[in-house]
């Protein structure tokens, strides 16, 4: 059997954000139209390292693709220099059940979080939005930066991170990147004062509670939470929550998994009737996106295998155009 391995320069070259965002979109519309086979994931808790790790596989009926990824969080791993996550992703042929390849899937969950937070941007964030805020310095937070700048004309970006040093950082390289990414990058020293401009905030964080006051936000504010994955994780604060237009990637993965909604939910705050709907259905036009320049919309995402799979599909044809990647017999 002959298998396509594809590293992660393969998969940077393979795909820009804007054909993932593309990618991610018709993923959802799939979903979000019962054409796609999305199980719950399977956690397995690695309590003595305060890590997780997770298996996540889906099947697109329209692509005939079927895919799985396999991906650890380790939080503790940016004391050893280690990426926060690692993972791994398999694209099967659903028309033989055909192995075709494996590729790294470390860089892919960062790209298609920023796809999913840039499609979400794309549909709900002002047409005139010009600030960008993004809470986290990690790898999720750099593509949440581009993504939102790929679909808006972001002029300027505030970084806010816990270490200081880090956002900094962060802060040199996304300036040297260029367009669509604007030079004027600034750094934080409070979320209030990443916020009192921002149109456009991304949470990309590992938080237990909220990152910012709800009373710091501006008005008609666009959110997309991506950081949060477990029903005890928390980056958004309850009372934005119960005032926002509620969007999701999946309503039963949210309802199971999102703890910016679940606890909120337990509380008595919001019921499930508060989700407006999903991402899919409002791409699809069966719901409105954004219906007024007031209104504060919050994207919740926690990551789903339909996003990886339509990533790497076409990840593995861009790949095969341009002769990227090695093929192996096994």
């Amino acid at each position: 059997m002959k298998l396509k391995v594809l590293s992660r320069s393969d998969v940077e070259q393979a795909v820009g954000m804007a054909e993932a965002i593309k990618a991610v979109k018709k993923g959802f519309i799939q979903l979000s139209m019962e054409q796609a086979q999305v199980p719950l994931r399977t956690q397995i808790p690695v309590t003595k390292r305060n890590g997780v790790t997770l298996f996540m596989p889906a099947y697109l009926m329209k692509s005939e693709t079927i895919g799985a990824k396999i991906v650890s969080v380790f939080p503790n791993n940016r004391r050893r220099g280690l990426p926060t996550i690692h993972a791994l992703v398999i694209v099967v042929d659903a028309k033989t059940g055909r192995p075709l390849a494996a590729m790294d899937g470390t860089y892919l969950t960062a790209l298609r979080t920023g796809a999913a937070s840039g499609l979400a941007t794309e549909l709900l964030a002002r047409k005139e939005s010009r600030v960008a805020a993004i809470f986290g310095a990690g790898t999720q937070s750099r593509t949440q930066l581009e993504a939102v700048c790929t679909v808006r004309d972001i002029e300027r970006a505030w970084i806010y991170d816990v270490r200081p040093s880090v956002a900094r950082a962060f802060a040199r390289e996304m300036k040297e990147r260029g367009s669509p990414i604007p030079a004027d990058i600034r750094v934080a020293q409070t979320t209030r004062q990443a916020l009192h401009e921002a149109d456009v905030v991304c949470t990309a964080t590992t938080s237990f509670r909220p990152v910012f006051a709800d009373s710091s936000l501006k008005l008609g504010v666009h959110i997309n939470g991506v950081g949060s994955y477990t029903p005890e994780m928390q980056e958004i604060p309850a009372r934005t929550v119960v005032r926002s237009k509620v969007v999701v990637d999946s309503r039963e993965a949210s309802l199971a998994e999102a703890g910016d909604l679940i606890i909120s939910i337990d509380g008595g705050l919001i019921t499930n009737k508060n989700i407006h709907g999903e991402i899919g259905e409002v791409a699809a036009g069966k719901i409105p996106g954004r219906e007024s320049e007031e209104e504060t919309t919050f994207f919740k995402s926690v990551g789903l295998a339909v996003q990886d799979v339509a990533v790497a599909e076409l990840v593995l044809k861009r790949a095969e155009e341009l002769g990227l990647g090695l093929d192996v017999e096994i």
